[in-house]
């Protein structure tokens, strides 16, 4: 088949979505199809973007065609690049949904390429209902959500938000292993890498830093007795999209200085693996979720994992197998991490880990792509 994915790629850095779809990309070429990301040369105007920079400087991804041309904001360029599409009459487009602000922008493109009477459009939905809610999201889901044929979503929460919109064809699959940031490093040599020292125990939380994902729950769990009487450290890894002193704040307040520490500055594909590899357990202590790509790199690291249970992480999260499911609050939290520190063999937990990342697997998922 000949398949257009329409959503972030490299250059743009957009963290787990524009790496997903090109390992995307990758497996589906690997089964025999022509495929070509269509990506943006704008995804978002500079006021709206909390982060330090849109692009990364890393190199382009081998082997994939990339096309950077889609501007979110110019109507002109939607309607041109939906004509495009329209006339190369590809057999099927993926197009990834994860913010009502890209509604306009996607739905009118789509609007396009139906005109064909050939394409199929299907629709990978990170979020229907979006973390932080403004005016205008159900209108704009609505239009983008119109043109398209059928959807994936990579949580039962997700499917459950869409039956509220459509009632088109609709599946749920898990999401796949990110299996593309290297294969691991010892324990020793991402802490020297990282210039940690090896006698503590280090929790990891990773990503970009917003409101919703609780970055301050962790660091009030940090400061809970039965945690801070330990050897027990925090590495928080990604880049803040947002005020960065609520955070510092608490820290200092807490007396946690020490016992912090800090690698917020956007993190490069290739150094990935020495974050994942120099925790002991990866802490997802979000607020509210739909999925999370986080569990997906530590499937891949063999790394276990504290999640909340809001929106879909504890579906991948089997409790007491391959980590601990916790409330949103500091409390449950420190319990779920004093749980892992108390466990006497952690070789247990490690075995379930390496038998439930199988089912993770991007066959499984393109499969389930294509059938729907």
């Amino acid at each position: 088949m000949n398949i257009i994915i329409l959503g972030s790629a490299h250059p743009l850095r957009g963290g787990g979505i524009a790496t997903f779809n090109e390992r995307m990309a990758y497996a589906l070429q690997e089964q025999g199809h022509q495929v070509t990301i269509y990506s943006f040369s704008l995804q978002y105007p500079s006021f709206l973007f909390p982060g330090k920079s849109q692009f990364t400087d890393e190199p382009a991804p081998a082997g994939l065609t990339i096309r950077s041309v889609i501007n979110s904001i110019n109507p002109f360029n939607w309607i041109y690049w939906g004509n495009k599409i329209r006339n190369e009459r590809p057999d099927l487009v993926i197009v990834r949904y994860w913010l009502p602000f890209m509604g306009p922008c996607l739905g009118t493109i789509l609007r396009r390429v139906r005109g064909n009477g050939h394409t199929r459009i299907v629709a990978i939905t990170d979020n229907v209902i979006p973390h932080e809610q403004r005016p205008g999201d159900m209108q704009f889901t609505k239009y983008f959500l119109k043109p398209c044929d059928a959807f994936l979503t990579m949580s039962k929460d997700v499917l459950q938000d869409l039956k509220q919109f459509t009632d088109k064809p609709a599946l749920y699959t898990p999401h796949p292993l990110y299996d593309n940031y290297g294969a691991p490093v010892t324990r020793s040599e991402a802490l020297i890498k990282l210039r940690l020292p090896e006698e503590r125990n280090y929790l990891l939380f990773f990503g970009f830093i917003r409101k919703y994902k609780g970055l301050d729950l962790l660091l009030e769990a940090l400061d809970d007795p039965r945690i801070r009487g330990g050897k027990t450290d925090l590495i928080v890894a990604g880049e803040f999209y947002g005020d960065a002193s609520f955070y510092t704040d608490i820290i200092r307040s807490k007396g946690l200085e020490g016992r912090v520490h800090l690698f917020t500055e956007f993190i490069p594909n290739d150094q990935v693996r020495y974050y994942f590899c120099a925790a002991d357990l990866i802490v997802q202590p979000y607020r509210t979720a739909t999925q999370s790509g986080i569990t997906q790199i530590a499937y891949h690291f063999e790394k276990p994992m504290v999640v909340t249970n809001v929106g879909g992480l504890a579906e991948n999260v089997p409790d007491g197998r391959v980590g601990f499911v916790a409330d949103p609050t500091p409390e449950s939290i420190a319990t779920a991490i004093d749980r892992f520190l108390q466990l006497p063999d952690h070789s247990v937990m490690h075995a379930s880990l390496i038998l439930e990342k199988q089912k993770y697997s991007w066959e499984n998922f393109v499969a389930r792509l294509l059938s729907v």
